[in-house]
């Protein structure tokens, strides 16, 4: 999350991630959007009993334990992917117990963008929640009502103010406005706009070619990416004549390297390591 989190825990928010990419590679706008749901769901379970917090991230509790106390929990609330992301989620290490709730949350973001990718809504989303925070933070008769435990009347609210939003922005703002967990309206928006620019770059390609592509080419590159990730892809192509030939390809946090200056680079290193 934007949120601060423990060195064990920053490590842990990297494997979860991971963990969210497998669970999502391949399905459908709806199935992303119910993960996410579920996912929110057992956010706020955790968020409100710490007993069980601290029973999921004790290091000394074995991961069968930890399987069986989150099939107990939840297994009749959630589906099969979102009790098997949890049961991974329980196995890392936690800095601290709450880490554990920030991190789900933000996967319960991620998944709800990815349905928004899936979609071709992805820009609308991120858009719609500048657009709402800026509306609600300018306007201290929102932020007193968004701010009430009023639940029915928050909804209500949500609902006239999201009319004509898209269907993944009227979700995150929904759940937002009933679970603030002690954050101030702009630090909510801030962590769930952090999350959604998080997954967008995750999908988001920049491609290294020493010459320009033909539109045939850039399709099939598009559709072969688009297979390995598992959903949609957006390219950024950019011409660097340091790339002999095949193509570069990264990721937010990977390197995905067919050109020929990689295997020559390759080869020089195994010829060194030879002698």
């Amino acid at each position: 999350m934007r949120a601060q989190l423990g060195g064990g825990s920053r490590q842990s928010l990297l494997a979860a991630r991971t963990a969210l990419d497998a669970a999502v590679k391949g399905v459908d706008a709806q199935t992303a959007s119910t993960l996410s749901a579920e996912l929110f769901f057992a956010a706020d379970i955790l968020g409100s009993n710490n007993s069980v917090r601290r029973a999921l991230t004790d290091t000394s509790r074995d991961g069968a334990a930890k399987s069986t106390l989150i099939k107990d929990l939840l297994a009749s609330k959630v589906g099969t992917a979102a009790t098997g992301l949890l049961t991974e989620l329980s196995a890392l290490r936690w800095s601290g117990a709450k880490d554990l709730v920030q991190v789900i949350e933000q996967l319960a973001i991620e998944a709800e963008a990815t349905a928004a990718n899936i979609s071709g809504e992805l820009d609308r989303v991120e858009n719609e929640m500048f657009v709402v925070s800026k509306t609600i933070s300018n306007s201290s008769e929102l932020r007193k009502a968004f701010k009430s435990d009023a639940q029915i009347a928050k909804a209500q609210l949500a609902a006239d103010l999201l009319k004509n939003a898209s269907s993944s922005t009227t979700k995150l703002v929904s759940q937002m406005v009933n679970s603030w967990r002690g954050r101030s309206i702009e630090s909510a928006f801030a962590d769930y706009q952090w999350a959604l620019a998080a997954r967008r770059n995750r999908v988001i390609a920049l491609v290294r070619i020493a010459a320009p592509m033909s539109q045939a080419q850039q399709n099939r590159l598009e559709a072969a990416l688009n297979k390995q990730v598992g959903q949609p892809v957006r390219m950024n192509i950019e011409v660097d004549p340091t790339v002999l030939g095949g193509v570069s390809v990264k990721f937010a946090d990977e390197i995905v390297d067919g050109s020929v200056s990689n295997r020559l680079a390759g080869a020089a290193r195994a010829l060194a390591g030879s002698k």
